[in-house]
């Protein structure tokens, strides 16, 4: 199986086995199992006479690390590739989304896209979770300070996001009778606007939230609580001493199944729910990690494999429909 991951910059620039990093993780699995894994960053996809290629190098097994050959880079077309994971970080801005463009020009019916572009470029991982609204706490998408300000004394302590960051970036924690609230709302709706999402505050937030893992139509029975980073309210510093072991239970992963076909049958097919209080908070699409290192860990397993078998099933079902 030959396979292209689509990486994030950070990720190339720094190159080699981060056992902090799915990705990494995903690439050694596929690896051992004998696929040609190739990697690229958005920058270098390219059309040329509306057929999709990219510059990409050659990864390779080294003892138990990874890493690319940075002679081997050539310009190759993405339909030459059985598979394409399609994982930088967000935010989502112009380059990721003129990026999920070029995969328009990919004959989908040749190479199986995870997650399906187009199915992100349409997800926003905040706003999208109100798909879902009958798990989410009280909460509301708007620009307007008059809105916030009403929202804000209806449910005294408030959450408010960027809806296109990532890792805590940008949220802010609000609380009635703050004097900063003008400020604060002014400055996250760039003065009336930018959208934003507002949420009501969850007391149980101070244990964290629950990273709940899916993986096609099935919600993983392997679970991390990422608790808040320092003078954090929220997590956002990937270390050991921030991430536990947490538990789901049989009437949590009923709960969250509906939520895994419904993202299945959208094209997305790897997701993380952020879960406080069995609330979602955010369902996370782009690159969701899935603390592969702290789970094998914790729960004794080699989760990657899961993940990979998991991959190559779906591919090969895929080709043999297509066929």
């Amino acid at each position: 199986m030959k396979v292209l991951f689509v990486i994030d910059r950070l990720e190339l620039k720094y190159f080699e086995f981060n056992n902090l990093v799915t990705n990494f993780w995903i690439i050694k699995s596929l690896l051992q199992k004998e696929c040609e894994v190739s990697i690229t960053t958005i920058d270098m996809l390219k059309l040329k006479s509306a057929i999709a290629y990219t510059s990409c190098y050659k990864s390779y097994l080294e003892g138990e690390e990874i890493a690319y050959d940075k002679n081997s880079l050539a310009d190759i077309k993405i339909e030459d590739f059985d598979l394409v994971m399609f994982r930088p970080d967000p935010p989502v801005d112009l380059d990721y989304i003129n990026a999920t463009y070029i995969f328009d020009f990919v004959d989908k019916s040749k190479t199986f896209v995870m997650n399906d572009t187009t199915a992100i470029r349409n997800f926003n991982e905040k706003l999208h979770a109100l798909l879902f609204k009958d798990l989410m706490p009280n909460n509301l998408v708007t620009s307007s300070k008059k809105d916030i300000i009403g929202f804000l004394k209806e449910n005294e302590e408030i959450i408010l996001k960027p809806l296109n960051m990532c890792f805590g970036g940008g949220v802010m924690y609000l609380k009635k009778g703050d004097k900063n609230t003008a400020v604060i709302i002014n400055s996250m709706t760039n003065n009336g606007k930018q959208l934003i999402m507002v949420q009501k505050y969850i007391p149980k937030a101070i244990y964290g939230d629950k990273r709940v893992l899916i993986l096609g139509e099935e919600v993983l029975p392997y679970c991390v609580q990422k608790t808040p980073s320092n003078d954090d309210f929220k997590f956002c510093e990937h270390n050991d001493n921030n991430i536990k072991k947490a538990v789901l239970s049989d009437s949590e992963i009923e709960k969250y199944k509906p939520v895994a076909e419904k993202l299945n049958s959208m094209g997305i097919y790897m997701a993380g729910l952020d879960v406080i209080d069995e609330q979602i908070i955010e369902v996370n699409v782009t690159s969701p990690c899935y603390f592969i290192k702290e789970i094998n860990n914790h729960f004794g397993c080699n989760l990657e494999n899961t993940i990979t078998d998991f991959i190559m099933s779906k591919v090969k079902s895929y080709c043999k429909q297509m066929n």
